[in-house]
């Protein structure tokens, strides 16, 4: 009896650290041989934060070397300093009401302005605002920087970049919304990419069916965005004429025919561009890796769907929020 016992309780240790295995089962998978000048196939990717709900937003600070990233349905920020210590940062991040807000309250996107300030897309609160507390000692008291287009609210700004002259680049799809494309408190018809200038002018640079990541190239003439659209899965590539003007739409590349494989979790989300012209795209299965012909060079398999990634000031790590985990990868 005692040695049946022994026997099933070894079975029972061997699954548990098998299925622990399975999924962290991460992986490089070269494409093509340009993607190791930034990428060691070898290299381990390692899970330095677990345990939330859905991670989003990260973002590498500088001064005093650490990450902050979104846990949208917490409503919170977190902090993940140089030692991997992990604290609240922020609460509430996105949504400041009472009660409840849908399932995605809190800030999703996280950036810095030109002048250093930490700056949000709340979905809660359906608005880009500007933490009003230092990021040394950080508040959760915020400033709209803008909250409406044409007189209507925003449905719930996703993810932003801004250029050189501090013009920002953002979207705007419903999925902060309660009932998203259906919400009775939808006021715009449309989800929107925009553009707001340093002097406060918001201009609407397209409309798709759900913008999401955006990026700049290196010499910011050319804006990507990522379209997280199961029916038409693909990223948008613009020549930049103009702060918020636009011209030659084209499809950067599509994977609508990967939506709902095996192994390919997640669709085209957040993406940051490399200082040598390389977008690093989340999307179906992980992290994309492109260059700026948009061939893929290489995928990072994460095995879970993967929000959006950030560089530290090196770009010697890249930081990934995929579902419940952060992940870090050294590069090259």
């Amino acid at each position: 009896m005692k040695k049946a016992y022994f026997l099933i309780m070894l079975v029972l240790v061997a699954f548990t650290i098998n299925s622990q295995e399975k999924e962290h089962e991460f992986s490089i998978e070269i494409l093509h041989d340009e993607a190791l000048n930034l990428l060691d196939p070898e290299a381990k990717i390692e899970v330095i934060g677990s345990g939330f709900q859905w991670t989003e937003g990260p973002l590498y600070v500088s001064k005093g070397k650490y990450l902050l990233f979104s846990d949208i349905p917490n409503n919170t920020v977190y902090k993940i300093d140089k030692k991997g210590k992990l604290t609240e940062y922020l609460k509430p991040s996105g949504y400041l009401g009472e009660g409840t807000y849908g399932d995605e309250p809190g800030s999703n996107g996280l950036l810095l302005s030109p002048d250093g300030a930490l700056v949000l897309m709340q979905h809660g609160e359906r608005r880009v605002a500007k933490m009003q507390g230092t990021l040394k000692k950080p508040k959760p008291k915020y400033e709209a920087l803008v909250s409406t287009y044409d007189g209507k609210r925003f449905n719930s700004p996703n993810d932003g970049v801004f250029d050189r002259k501090g013009n920002l680049y953002f979207t705007d799809p419903p999925y902060g919304l309660p009932k998203k494309m259906d919400d009775p408190n939808k006021e715009l018809d449309f989800q929107g990419v925009y553009c707001l200038t340093p002097s406060g002018e918001l201009i609407l640079v397209d409309t798709l069916s759900r913008p999401n990541g955006i990026a700049l190239s290196p010499d910011n003439t050319t804006l990507y965005v990522a379209v997280s659209d199961p029916e038409h899965a693909v990223w948008y590539r613009y020549n930049i004429v103009a702060p918020g003007k636009v011209e030659n739409k084209q499809s950067f590349y599509d994977v609508t025919q990967l939506i709902g494989q095996e192994g390919q979790q997640g669709l085209p989300d957040g993406m940051k561009m490399h200082s040598k012209g390389y977008l690093f795209a989340t999307g179906p299965g992980g992290v994309w890796v492109f260059n700026l012909e948009a061939r893929p060079l290489a995928r990072i398999r994460t095995g879970q769907a993967t929000a959006n990634c950030a560089f530290d000031t090196k770009e010697k790590n890249l930081f990934m929020t995929a579902d419940d985990y952060v992940l870090k990868l050294p590069l090259k």
